[in-house]
């Protein structure tokens, strides 16, 4: 088998094979490993999560925050397995103790240098093929961030001092922090 050969024609199986603390990500039968994130990379996430989970709250929402780790289960071929650094889904049939099962509501994702390609191209391709309304890509280095509207076909990019609206919410506006959290 060719050194190309071995990342394809991969399924679901060969993910929850992967010994414990190996992750990886799936798209069309083609597996990605995943690198541990950056402190930045991390902030990020953590303000993004705790922002919008205390939004939901405050609204009595019936949407749901996840964050990394967690299963996104695209669809039922056994080819495509993703796991964002975020996501909101608003309908909880979807959800079950092992994941996500079909696109969640909002994706968000946070490069990395190494991780672009995916980001920008394959995962894009694949949250829109899920179904997934909003997308997200936060790019650290360029303190940008590119905002898909995948059912309305927009696409907006805010630098990190903008305020970044959520498509989902009509009155839901976001900062990018990369602050650490100290007492």
């Amino acid at each position: 088998m060719l050194a190309d050969e071995s990342k394809k024609n991969r399924t679901i199986t060969d993910i929850e094979a992967l010994p414990e603390g190996e992750r990886a990500e799936l798209i069309d039968g083609e597996m990605f490993m995943m690198a541990t994130p950056s402190i930045t990379h991390q902030r990020i996430s953590r303000n993004l999560f705790m922002d919008i989970s205390n939004y939901i709250s405050s609204k009595g929402g019936s949407c749901e925050p996840f964050y990394a780790p967690f299963s996104v289960f695209p669809d039922e071929s056994g080819i495509n397995y993703l796991e964002p650094d975020l996501a909101v889904v608003c309908n909880p049939e979807i959800i079950d103790d092992k994941g996500i099962h079909g696109g969640p509501d909002w994706v968000i994702e946070i490069v990395s240098p190494s991780s672009k390609y995916m980001d920008y191209v394959r995962k894009l391709s694949a949250y829109e093929k899920a179904g997934v309304r909003e997308y997200w890509i936060v790019d650290p280095d360029k303190r940008i961030v590119t905002v898909y509207g995948l059912q309305s076909q927009s696409v907006e990019q805010y630098s990190f001092d903008e305020d970044i609206p959520a498509g989902i919410y009509g009155d839901l506006v976001l900062r990018i922090r990369i602050e650490s959290m100290r007492l």
